[in-house]
């Protein structure tokens, strides 16, 4: 009994000196060092963050996680991640939208390296203190992508509309070519011109954000405004003459789209099944990582998104950024610390600079990458030649959007037009008014 006591008391002095002076081997050194959290913001590249994280921890002993939201779920995701102990330190605000949502767990990166390091810092979210707050991590483009392989070959086809992709410079040329390509879709072994239009809920982004970006910038534009509370979709027809192109020179029939996703469309096009998608310079990485791809690195280009609006013969690819890193201010002092020096090891050594370049695809506007540090992927080169060759570029505004409840709201919209189970004054009538609604919102 006596020797039993002996133990009780022997263990429960070492629980006593263990909470006060900290028990666990290094935990107190990890602790200090800070840990990193990474929520991703793109799921095609999922892999290659994780890889990258893996390796940065072998290099500094930094822990270091990566986790990926889901397709059009990183608002919900994020919400639900940031009020957890163990919170991203790292994440991705999406304009000055997001940094209003988000603007209670930014930090201010005035001080940083990567925020001097920008070749433009006009580029950033500020807030109304002068701070800054989202640092943006590349520039992109989208457009129309096309497999010049297939339109060689059609080119070649008796009757073909045209002699070279260079007469392809407004949306009447693009909708007789398209559609010439459909009648012969059996000639030029493929299902459809296009791929699929994914309207699966929270994979229909390519059109109620990016497709809808040249419609609505155009009525900016007009409006001369940065930003509106209420708009009346001007330019409505040509965003439907764009969208109904897609719809109806695809291999998929029109009911079957609430089905189909982007990874469906993007796969397509790798197999050879379409001659056409629409989708941006990241999706390089997908493309040739799709099992079976048949499309060779040169035959994959770019086409602007002509939609009959005024003046489009000298309309480039739409150009800008919705990738802003923020660092979480309510996560630990030494893991906000971890995160900023990610960042900068990122954008400064051989390793990060390789991966933001060749591996993630990033065409990073940062003074630390030189000329030959510019991606060398096919559809990156395309998008510099665009926007070196004097074609008018079409800016990113749908950073200004109101909510992803709108795009939800618009994408919603657009499935039932597509199934025919409604008609386009529906479509219209939901983008104005939930416009209207979201950003009367964003203000109450």
């Amino acid at each position: 009994m006596k020797l039993k006591r002996f133990i009780a008391i022997f263990l429960c002095s070492i629980m006593a000196v263990c909470s006060l002076t900290g028990c666990g081997g290094n935990s107190g050194k990890k602790s200090d060092a800070g840990t990193i959290y990474y929520l991703n913001f793109k799921p095609e590249v999922s892999s290659d963050w994780e890889e990258l994280a893996k390796k940065y921890t072998e290099e500094t002993g930094v822990q270091m996680k990566v986790v990926t939201a889901a397709s059009g779920n990183y608002e919900s995701t994020l919400k639900s991640e940031i009020a957890k102990s163990d919170a991203p330190t790292l994440f991705q605000i999406n304009g000055p939208v997001g940094y209003q949502a988000w603007k209670d767990y930014c930090a201010n990166l005035k001080d940083t390296k990567f925020y001097q390091e920008l070749t433009d810092k006009e580029l950033v979210i500020t807030g109304e203190d002068g701070g800054v707050y989202g640092v943006p991590y590349t520039i992109e483009g989208y457009g129309i992508i096309y497999n010049d392989a297939i339109m060689k070959k059609y080119i070649s086809q008796s009757g073909a509309v045209i002699k070279s992709v260079d007469e392809i410079d407004s949306f009447e040329k693009l909708k007789q070519v398209v559609e010439d390509m459909q009648n012969k879709r059996s000639q030029l072994g493929i299902k459809g011109v296009f791929g699929s239009t994914s309207l699966m809920p929270g994979e229909e982004w390519r059109w109620h954000t990016h497709l809808a970006n040249i419609a609505v910038h155009k009525e900016f534009q007009e409006k001369n405004a940065g930003d509106l509370d209420e708009i009346e979709f001007t330019h409505q027809e040509q965003f439907k003459n764009v969208f109904d192109l897609y719809l109806n020179n695809s291999g998929t029939p029109r009911k079957m789209l609430g089905s189909k996703g982007v990874n469906d469309s993007m796969s397509e096009f790798a197999l050879g099944q379409v001659a056409m998608i629409q989708n941006g310079n990241w999706a390089w990485s997908q493309i040739a990582k799709v099992q079976g791809n048949v499309v060779k690195e040169e035959d994959v280009k770019f086409l602007p998104i002509y939609s009959g609006l005024e003046g489009e013969k000298d309309q480039g690819l739409c150009i800008g950024t919705e990738n802003y890193f923020a660092i979480n201010k309510q996560a630990p002092e030494a893991s906000q610390k971890a995160s900023i020096d990610f960042v900068n090891w990122l954008i400064t050594s051989e390793v990060g600079k390789d991966y933001m370049t060749n591996k993630l695809g990033n065409i990073a506007p940062f003074t630390t990458f030189s000329d030959k540090e510019k991606p060398k992927d096919p559809l990156a080169k395309d998008m510099l030649k665009y926007m070196e060759s004097g074609k008018k570029s079409i800016p990113w505004i749908f950073t200004t959007f109101p909510s992803q409840t709108f795009k939800d709201q618009f994408g919603a919209a657009l499935l039932e037009y597509a199934q025919e189970t409604a008609d386009w004054n529906h479509v219209v009538d939901t983008v104005k008014k939930q416009w209207k609604t979201e950003k009367s919102a964003t203000k109450s």
